[in-house]
């Protein structure tokens, strides 16, 4: 019924907002194969755990890189336009990733990736703040984020067997490289289509803005920061939680594949399935956030999920580790959605997609700085040590950084509830 009762906002959304869902369907299925199984394809060709470690943190810094231009370009050009460069760009670099086994050219084909895929998620929080209401605001994100999850499930699932099935009739070997370069195919296939969705948004450049409505081209307009310890805020705790995700999230393939000696289909089945309850979540963070403010909503999930990171990083079982990541998964991103919403609301129209990007560059720089940091263990503690300090550090970095969210921004849910009481 939850679902339901979300689904029925759809109507409500503008008009470029439905099309942007459909647009995250397709696209977000590509990237959800590709953090599944690159790295695991980097594997397959060969190269360490350290080696994999240093194409991540390159890649980090490209798109680190790109955040601040592509923000500055959409300004200028139009959201979507960036977004189609930027989808162009990484379909680009997948293409040359399957011709490519040499590791500078791997290198230099997933920096490209990932610029083509800053430009495009760089501009979705301001996309969506300017393509809706503030009463369906939250809604809008959290479905968002919630189709993005939905995608990365059927894409886990599908891609895995998919990529096998061909593979098998083919003569591949099941875990070797070959059968990963199927799945390159149809992420570049995928990626392809939804250039075709974002052909459908409307032209959205300030000249065209200027002439159809001159209010409404304004807010494009660069005023700079006002409000610069607000920024700080709005984006320390998030640096924190990048550096922690950083040295775990890109390598959590590499982790349980070795710990647990899964295959391509089983490895790609147990991602999907902790991807189930994060939709759940994340379309009853709305509510969460009506009830108790949009930051205690975030705390209280983004804290429940520490505990849960503890049993993941440390527990020798297979069903424990498997229900502790589809618990911590969906704890831990519920909360997004409804922090992007309330970051954009809390600055100026003009500063959105400066902000977005001062988020897109402290996540990259925290996952360079995560990656950097997991590639020196691996070489000189191993594997097992390894990720013992770096799951102990990822707890601690989440754990400061829920707490700075509720010591900054406690009173801002406080204020708006007083608001909501006040006579009109």
């Amino acid at each position: 019924m939850l679902a339901f009762s979300r689904l029925g906002h759809f109507n409500r959304f503008h008009r470029d907002a439905r099309l942007f869902l459909v647009t995250t369907l397709v696209a977000g299925a590509a990237l959800s194969l590709y953090w599944i199984d690159f790295n695991l394809y980097l594997a397959s060709l060969g190269f360490e755990p350290a080696t994999i470690g240093l194409v991540a943190t390159v890649a980090s810094v490209g798109g680190a890189l790109t955040a601040f231009p592509a923000s500055a370009a959409s300004d200028r050009f139009g959201r979507r336009t960036v977004i189609a460069a930027g989808m162009s760009v990484s379909i680009l670099a997948l293409v040359g990733l399957l011709l490519s086994e040499a590791l500078p050219l791997i290198i230099g084909f997933a920096a490209m990736w990932a610029i083509g895929q800053q430009a495009f998620m760089v501009v979705q929080a301001p996309f969506l703040a300017e393509h809706s209401d503030p009463e369906h605001r939250n809604e809008l994100f959290a479905l968002q984020a919630a189709v993005q999850t939905v995608t990365n499930i059927v894409a886990a699932i599908l891609g895995g067997i998919v990529a096998a099935g061909i593979g098998g009739l083919l003569g591949f070997d099941p875990g070797g490289p070959d059968t990963y370069r199927l799945i390159l195919v149809i992420m570049t296939l995928l990626l392809v289509a939804a250039l075709g969705t974002v052909a459908l948004l409307s032209d959205d450049r300030p000249s065209r803005r200027a002439v159809e409505s001159p209010l409404r081209a304004k807010p494009r307009a660069r005023k700079g920061v006002r409000n610069r310890s607000r920024f700080v805020r709005l984006l320390f705790p998030g640096f924190l939680i990048s550096v922690g995700a950083g040295q775990v999230i890109p390598f959590l393939n590499v982790f349980v594949q070795r710990k647990f000696d899964l295959d391509l289909t089983s490895l790609n089945a147990l991602f999907a399935f902790t991807s189930l309850g994060t939709v759940a979540a994340m379309l009853t963070q709305p509510r969460l956030a009506r009830r108790f403010g949009q930051i205690a909503s975030v705390v209280i999930v983004q804290g429940a999920s520490i505990p849960f990171l503890v049993v993941l990083g440390f527990s020798p079982v297979l069903w424990t580790v498997i229900g502790a990541m589809a618990v911590r998964n969906s704890l831990m991103n519920a909360g997004n959605p409804i922090f992007s919403a309330f970051a954009m609301e809390h600055v100026s129209p003009s500063e959105r997609a400066t902000l977005a990007a001062g988020m897109s560059v402290l996540w990259q720089g925290g996952w360079v700085i995560g990656g950097a940091w997991y590639a020196l263990l691996q070489a000189t503690l191993g594997f097992e040590a390894g990720y013992t300090v770096n799951f102990i550090t990822v707890i601690t970095l989440y754990s400061v950084a829920t707490t700075l969210y509720w010591t900054w921004f406690r009173d801002a849910d406080r204020h708006k509830f007083q608001e909501r009481a006040a006579p009109t």
